[in-house]
């Protein structure tokens, strides 16, 4: 058997190049306790918090994958809660750095998120059209509301009461109330889909935002209604997130009857509000404070308006009374009778227009007690920018504080270039060229040009060439920063560069269909004695088509040219002779390269092939198929028949042009990959993407198997089918308008294999007890109590999915041991939670087993006196619990009994249910 060939893993090194992501949103977050100086945003699949006011990079909330998608701050200041483009939602602590909680429900990219007035919990919306809420204390899911037919826009809570407002694509604004998860009120007045949802003056007033330039303000009326004192509790455990119900369905019907949605508020449209931009609503948003109101289109112009308090308006009011008097009496005329009324117009007064230096994709605002605003505004174009606004002004104009630009290109980087001793990279982009260094990632020059589609680092490594799209060769001298040469190069664009193999000189292909030799040489400057670098033109090739890429041979003796007509020519360097066609691809062969022996070359094209041909009779090795749509670039790795290539469908991928197989995929970019470049060392690979990102990829001293390889890629594609497939249904619930929380994720599926590996354990130490308690004593535990362990340990979000695809026949091992841990008084809450899950799944089961009545009869006496014991009178309860929260975890401040007060008169109606 012979040696398998070795490979080294290359691993991702640095995300850099990038400001912030168009994707996400923008939102000040509070660092070392002050507020309105440090932004988040989205980087990728990281969030960035730049400090403002010195431009810095100051902290960086790593992601996993997928990219940040929302960014929502939590009212103390101390987390912030991101959602991601699968569904995914985490919790980061803004003091440490790290996630702590995980959050997985959607199937789609979570489009909105919002904390409650305590922040105790979440609320998140996403492309799927569900609306989650999120017990951020307990680490759990707490509904699912269904109801929106398109993507949800915008998530609302109300501080006082505890109703929820959401709006959607589908043009609806819907009303819940989280008392019964239901939705009881939805607003139909809108023609367009509905962006953006601001609640102002005390939440007596709902602003929509859609598709047209206006803003509907619509006035809400909240119902008081007079209860008798123990009616609201019977309502709440109707209500409450365990699923409760009482004995006859009549009762339950009784209560529909009784709460049309006019019992809790009315809502009734009141006026409109014109905004200068006559597209769609992008951004919607109010301050902390609900006096300042901005909003902002798919243009560069973001509009402040001014909400008036009632204290404002009775002010206004009153002087606008006394005006109409003095000109009544002036005029000897009656008081007109509409004086008494202020117009909405004057309600919510237009402050100021801010006009950003690129389109706007998200903003963030915050007014100071001094009443200064402070705004932060997110670009298109990879730039944070900062104004400061005085209201207290006569005119108040927006000033820029801050403009955080150096860390990336405006545009996207379309070519790269690594310097001879593997420490500068160069990008260049449609506005600039920037220098970095690699070990760094520091941008260390920044020189402007026209759009750059081609560069290399001239030999020395003292000077850079940029091919344009417009024909021009452009020489920069790196020392000063300065454009030393224009050169007139090509009728149109000039596609491809390439250094000869003697460094004298280099070769560019153009649109003009021709391929021109230039040699570099030294000419004297007229403002300076020494002399300097130049270019001069030696020869010329025409050619029939245009030409896409050129390519030297090592030795020098071979150009390769890539034309428009889909083929590949190959020419003697001295004579320009022709020498071989190589013909092949269906459409455009956009890359290519010549390997370090001049042995093969391999093509890369828009028909998402690579081929790798042999130099010396142009025969095709081997055909591979590399990538989901066009490969946009290629290169071989130094001193080696391994190649990269680069595709628009996101990923770089490695092959071995010997045995023709595929090493292994480097996946980070979230949109095209245009380029990529090798350091000459081979240690290095740089990569450019439309998602505005630099990366940098290093060969670690990690081998790689290639049948470990293909074995971890089946296995992702496995979870991803997972992800994908259906739901579990639980038993008894009707699709409507609630729904669990959670999802069946690959984490869930494993959860529940080691719950019934443990019951199987523990039924094996049952039934052989002497054998195999000596394996439990090694391990320090008992075999009940090791149940117990593996059940503290699944994640608090993915208990009850993990119960859900627990079969059945395991469920009468757990109810047995949760009799014995709760009669001990262990874990009382989380034995709780999951008893009642697994009483309200398999309840018919559980009803139909005469084996489990004895078993349920003794749970009915531990958990209710348990839980009465928990719930210590006057408040002491939920002093323990906060002492026990803040040893948990010291940065929270919050604290929520999980039990409720209900829970005892719930327990005795599901225990007699289930014995009768």
């Amino acid at each position: 058997m012979g040696l398998t060939k070795q490979y080294l893993r290359y691993g991702p090194a640095a995300l850099f190049g990038l400001v912030a992501s168009a994707r996400g949103n923008a939102a000040f977050v509070a660092l070392r306790g002050e507020r309105g100086r440090c932004v988040a945003v989205p980087a990728c699949e990281h969030v960035f918090v730049w400090d403002t006011r010195k431009g810095e990079k100051v902290l960086i909330l790593k992601g996993l994958k997928q990219e940040v998608s929302c960014l929502c701050p939590s009212p103390d200041g101390l987390h912030l809660a991101v959602g991601y483009e699968d569904g995914s939602i985490r919790v980061f602590s803004l003091l440490s750095g790290e996630a702590n909680v995980t959050f997985n429900g959607h199937k789609a990219a979570v489009t909105a998120l919002k904390y409650d007035q305590l922040g105790g919990r979440l609320v998140s919306g996403s492309k799927d059209t569900d609306v989650i809420v999120w017990d951020v204390i307990n680490e759990s899911g707490l509904y699912r509301l269904k109801g929106h037919k398109d993507a949800v826009t915008q998530v609302l809570f109300l501080k006082e009461k505890n109703l929820l407002v959401t709006s959607g694509k589908d043009t609806l604004v819907k009303w819940w109330d989280l008392d019964t998860q239901h939705c009881f009120k939805t607003l139909v007045g809108h023609r367009t889909e509905v962006w953006g949802l601001a609640l102002v003056s005390e939440e007596k007033r709902l602003i929509t935002g859609t598709a047209d330039s206006e803003l509907r303000v619509w006035d809400i009326t909240y119902i008081q209604e007079v209860k008798d004192p123990d009616e609201p509790e019977s309502k709440k455990s109707k209500g409450s997130s365990l699923g409760a119900e009482d004995d006859t369905g009549e009762d339950e019907t009784l209560e529909l009857d009784e709460c049309p949605e006019e019992r809790l508020l009315k809502c009734s449209k009141v006026g409109s509000i014109m905004r200068e931009g006559r597209d769609r609503i992008v951004t919607l948003a109010t301050d902390r404070t609900g006096k300042i109101l901005a909003c902002h289109g798919t243009d560069a112009v973001l509009e402040v308006f001014s909400v008036l308090s009632e204290e404002e308006v009775q002010k206004k009011l009153e002087k606008k009374m006394k005006k109409a008097k003095q000109k009544a009496k002036q005029k000897s005329v009656e008081e007109p009778e509409g004086s008494g009324e202020l117009s909405l117009q004057e309600e919510i007064q237009r402050v100021t227009n801010i006009r950003a230096s690129a389109k706007i994709k998200s903003f963030d605002l915050i007014l100071s007690p001094k009443g200064e605003l402070k705004i932060v505004l997110l670009l298109q174009n990879n730039i944070i920018e900062s104004y400061n606004l005085n209201l207290s002004a006569q005119v108040p104009q927006a000033v820029r504080t801050s403009k955080i630009t150096i860390g990336g290109h405006r545009s996207d980087v379309r070519t790269l270039a690594f310097s001879s001793d593997n420490i500068a990279i160069l990008s260049a982009a449609a506005e600039s060229v920037k220098i970095w260094n690699r070990s760094t990632l520091q941008c260390i020059r920044t020189m402007e040009c026209e759009y750059a589609l081609c560069s290399l680092f001239v030999p020395g490594d003292r000077q850079v060439i940029i091919g344009t799209k417009t024909g021009k060769l452009q020489l920069y001298d790196l020392a000063s920063g300065s454009l030393m040469e224009t050169l007139a190069a090509h009728d149109g664009a000039v596609w491809s560069i390439a250094l000869s193999p003697d460094q004298r000189g280099f070769v560019t292909g153009g649109a003009d269909k021709c391929v021109k030799f230039w040699e570099f040489e030294l000419v004297k400057d007229e403002s300076s004695i020494q002399k300097r670098l130049s270019l001069k033109q030696v020869r010329i090739l025409q050619l029939d088509e245009d030409v896409l890429c050129v390519r030297y041979s090592p030795n020098q003796k071979l150009l390769a040219v890539s034309l428009l007509d889909c083929t590949v020519k190959i020419f003697y360097t001295d004579t320009l002779k022709f020498f071989l066609s190589l013909y092949g691809h269906k459409l455009l062969v956009l890359c290519m390269d010549i390997s370090y022996d001049g042995a093969l070359i391999a093509t890369g094209s828009a028909d998402r092939n690579v081929k790798i041909w042999g130099l010396d009779f142009g025969d095709c090795h081997r055909s591979l198929f590399a990538h989901d749509d066009s490969v946009m670039y290629l290169q071989f790795v130094a001193k080696s028949h391994l190649f990269f290539t680069a595709g628009k469908d996101n990923k770089i991928k490695q092959w071995d042009a010997d045995k023709f197989e595929h090493i292994q995929t480097l996946e980070g970019h979230h949109q095209e990959v245009w380029c990529l470049a090798l350091s000459p060392n081979g240690d290095y690979v740089v990569s450019a993407s439309h998602d505005k990102s630099l990366r940098l990829w290093e060969r670690t001293r990690e081998p790689l198997v290639l049948e470990e390889e293909r074995e971890m890629r089946r296995e992702a594609e496995y979870e991803e089918i997972v992800a994908k497939e259906e739901q579990p249904v639980v038993a008894g619930e009707t699709q409507g308008e609630m729904g669990l929380a959670g999802k069946k994720t690959i984490e869930t599926i494993k959860a529940a294999e080691r719950i019934m590996e443990a019951i199987e354990l523990y039924r094996e130490e049952m039934a052989k007890l002497k054998e195999h308690k000596a394996i439990c004593k090694a391990a320090g535990k008992e075999p009940s109590a090791y149940v117990l362990e593996v059940f503290k340990k699944v994640k608090s979000s993915e208990l009850e999915e993990s119960l859900l695809v627990l079969p059945f026949s395991y469920v009468p091992d757990l109810l047995r041991l949760f009799s014995e841990h709760i009669h001990l008084g262990s874990e009382v809450e989380l034995l709780c939670r999951a008893l009642l899950f697994l009483l309200k799944i398999h309840f018919g089961q559980i009803t139909s087993n005469h084996m489990l009545v004895t078993v349920i009869e003794n749970l009915k006496k531990t958990t209710i006196c348990r839980v009465s014991e928990a719930r210590v009178p006057e408040g002491k309860g939920e002093l323990r619990k906060l002492e026990d929260n803040q040893k948990k975890n010291k940065e929270r401040n919050l604290v929520a009994l999980w039990v409720p007060r209900n829970l005892s008169k719930f327990l005795k109606i599901r225990f007699t249910r289930v014995l009768s």
